[in-house]
């Protein structure tokens, strides 16, 4: 290798504005009203996050069952079904919800829809918490697909009212692949007012692929149940570049980086923008490097707190990225 090796950051990367505020949301009740805040599932799907606000006295429980009555509870970024907010005001919990607002207009979009009379076919994984939720909007008018194939043996009550819409954190291409079975198998299919997957997510996957021919390998930062981590690899992959998913600086592998003349490093939306730096630091630990510095969007969007969290002056929040 001639030179110092290459270290490609392509940018946007890391935190998005929900998961910003998904974690302010925790660590200011945390401030406010001390331990213990409960917290439906991960606040955001990243380790690091979880450990240290778990630290902290953030309590982490997969029901409200586990949640003692009359405590505070907060719902995650991934959002909750209807039947969850209803769960927690039977008990008497003071729930706050933290649900990312781009996640909240997919709700928004199902609760219409299905009132409307449509069925629903949400582009997305089973199991994601996500996708949980939104299907919990209206479960007897709503119905999953994960890939093209689920398409083709869609089985629905009325072919001419259908809506689609996606889980915010998937592939672009992979929705519009599915979407565009949709539209050859349902014509009339009405498609969601403006793209479901989100601002961060779409960012972050057109950074990464402006850079990834010129790699030897992708480094992203997140963790394995991080979905929009674990598209980022996947994008790498399918463009012939090795890429590996890491949760820190010390899982990285000699092999990966010696190999390698030109490393690019990125970060799933859940994942600290600290950590990068920890990783740049462990990959110049073989070798001299140049570190590059590659923008293709800015972002400004700031999500509102819940009323009960905001201080003077935070009532208008700037909404604009590019």
């Amino acid at each position: 290798m001639n030179g110092p090796r290459r270290v490609l950051l392509p940018s946007p990367r890391s935190f998005c504005a929900g998961v910003e505020r998904a974690i302010d949301i925790v660590e200011r009740l945390l401030e406010r009203h001390g331990p213990p805040v409960y917290v439906r599932n991960q606040i955001v799907h990243n380790a690091q996050v979880v450990g240290d606000l778990e630290s902290r006295g953030a309590v982490f429980v997969g029901e409200l069952d586990e949640v003692p009555k009359d405590a505070l509870v907060v719902f995650s970024a991934h959002g909750v079904a209807p039947a969850v907010e209803a769960e927690a005001a039977l008990r008497g919990l003071d729930a706050v919800d933290a649900t990312c607002p781009l996640v909240s207009k997919v709700h928004m979009e199902a609760r219409r829809a299905s009132g409307a009379g449509d069925t629903v076919v949400l582009i997305g994984h089973a199991g994601h918490e996500e996708v949980v939720g939104t299907m919990g909007v209206a479960p007897e008018r709503t119905v999953l697909v994960e890939g093209v194939e689920d398409v083709e043996r869609l089985d629905v009550p009325d072919p001419g009212r259908l809506t689609y819409l996606a889980q915010t954190t998937l592939a672009v291409a992979e929705v519009e692949r599915i979407a565009a079975a949709l539209r050859r198998r349902f014509p009339g299919i009405k498609a969601p007012k403006t793209d479901d997957v989100c601002y961060a997510t779409t960012n972050r996957q057109n950074a990464l692929a402006a850079v990834v021919e010129e790699a030897d390998v992708v480094v992203v930062i997140g963790s394995v149940n991080s979905s929009n981590s674990n598209r980022l690899v996947e994008l790498a992959r399918n463009a012939g570049t090795e890429a590996h998913l890491i949760d820190g600086a010390g899982e990285i592998e000699r092999a990966w980086i010696e190999a390698a003349g030109t490393v690019a490093v990125t970060a799933g939306a859940s994942a600290p923008p600290a950590l990068v730096d920890e990783v740049v630091e462990a990959i110049a630990a073989f070798g001299p490097i140049e570190v590059i510095e590659r923008s293709v969007a800015e972002e400004h969007l700031e999500f509102l707190l819940p009323q009960r969290l905001r201080g003077p002056g935070q009532n208008v929040k700037s909404e604009k990225s590019s």
